[in-house]
């Protein structure tokens, strides 16, 4: 369903039909943004209606990326980061988090949306220290990722890769299983991945329900996967601790009144050894 949302920044002129609903502006929308349009917020009020969870939801997501960005440019000392699936800019972007832990970082995001790309050229800007690029390109192109990636990534060095919210869009698992094995395969040892997609396994029939709503409406339908499928993707890795877990509890400091409920997505974060 794509984790995006900027919050601010004049709108770039891309050629789009904004009568039409768009996924990353609608993600936009539930996280209170502003660059979104009447039908936006109407397909979004609509999901809203009948899954009020999923502001929730993309709050928690969000707040998981930036999470999981720290400890790998904190603690695990990665300095290069491919995002694939960017959507569009919000507070706190991988770039953003990643260089305030290490101003040199580098990062590329990777959509193939013009409205997402136009976007983040335009407000994805890095520190002069730090490099940030874009790539025009499908998740289901991994080869043409990692050649493009190349261009700013050093690949014989560790890299964080994040694929949020981004392979519930691949119908078939096994593909989004041969997709993410494909991207780890080209990266070397000591370089993370980081994964959250929607599961069903808290609120049921009630996602279900809202989730086939949305596939009825949007051009990029979206597959729930369970916790197991999920852990299916780091096949050959480290799962970190807590393993997989709702992006709600994935190493989240307990607030005022404990520990945050857990919300239909689930995520980890793993290490390749060797």
């Amino acid at each position: 369903m794509g984790d995006s949302g900027p919050d601010a920044g004049a709108r770039p002129g891309p050629e789009f039909d904004d009568t039409v609903p768009q996924s990353a502006r609608i993600w936009n929308y539930w996280l209170g943004g502003r660059d979104n349009y009447p039908a936006d917020r109407a397909a979004g009020d609509q999901f809203v209606s009948v899954y009020p969870q999923i502001v929730d939801v993309a709050r928690h997501s969000r707040a998981f990326l930036s999470r999981a960005v720290r400890y790998m440019a904190g603690t695990a000392g990665i300095r290069q980061f491919l995002d694939v699936g960017t959507g569009l800019p919000t507070v706190d972007n991988t770039h953003e988090v990643a260089q305030r832990a290490a101003p040199d970082a580098r990062v590329v995001y990777v959509d193939n949306d013009p409205l997402v790309l136009s976007y983040a050229r335009t407000l994805l800007t890095g520190r002069t220290e730090g490099t940030v690029s874009y790539i025009d390109a499908d998740l289901r192109d991994p080869g043409r990722i990692l050649a493009e990636a190349a261009r700013t990534l050093d690949l014989d060095r560790p890299v964080g890769l994040m694929l949020l919210n981004i392979l519930g869009h691949i119908a078939d698992y096994d593909e989004a299983r041969a997709i993410v094995r494909r991207l780890m395969g080209a990266l070397p040892a000591g370089s993370h991945l980081a994964i959250a997609d929607g599961t069903d396994v808290i609120t049921g029939q009630a996602f279900r329900d809202a989730i086939e709503l949305w596939n009825q409406a949007s051009e990029t339908p979206y597959h729930l996967r369970t916790p197991e499928l999920i852990g299916g993707y780091f096949e050959g890795l480290e799962i970190l601790e807590p393993g997989v877990a709702s992006v709600s509890r994935w190493r989240a400091e307990p607030g005022r009144f404990g520990e945050a409920d857990e919300v239909d997505e689930f995520c980890a974060v793993g290490v390749k050894a060797s």
